[in-house]
């Protein structure tokens, strides 16, 4: 996947990611991550991290769900290194997407980390 895609996927999940109430944009680790108060990260995008040849998001899951989604389809999904044993899961982003799933675990992994009266708003707004 050329720079270009990877930039008009990463723009979109920005704009998924901002929409949700007091959340911020910068760089952690090198990579674009958001945050929730600007203090609680709740999704990583990362490019060929340490080799690995992935354009994925790492993202605190739902518990339980990180080992669903790997064992269920481990093509898209993966448990990534040094978050993975707190339950955060990877996901491909250069495997096809559906924008639909993408934005539920972008909505998951928000509710994760966020203020029970932000996720409250969060989930007001889409109604």
């Amino acid at each position: 996947m050329g720079a270009a895609a990877r930039e008009k996927i990463l723009g979109r999940l920005r704009r998924l990611c901002l929409a949700l109430p007091e959340t911020s944009e910068r760089l952690s680790h090198g990579a674009p991550t958001f945050f929730v108060r600007e203090k609680r990260a709740f999704l990583m995008v990362l490019t060929n991290f340490h080799g690995d040849g992935r354009f994925a998001i790492w993202c605190p899951a739902p518990e339980g769900m990180q080992q669903t989604l790997v064992e269920a389809d481990p093509e898209r999904f993966f448990v990534p290194p040094y978050v993975g044993h707190r339950g955060w899961l990877g996901f491909r982003l250069d495997r096809g997407l559906d924008w639909d799933e993408v934005a539920g675990i972008v909505e998951d992994a928000y509710a994760e980390v966020a203020p029970a009266k932000l996720v409250d708003t969060a989930r007001a707004g889409r109604a």
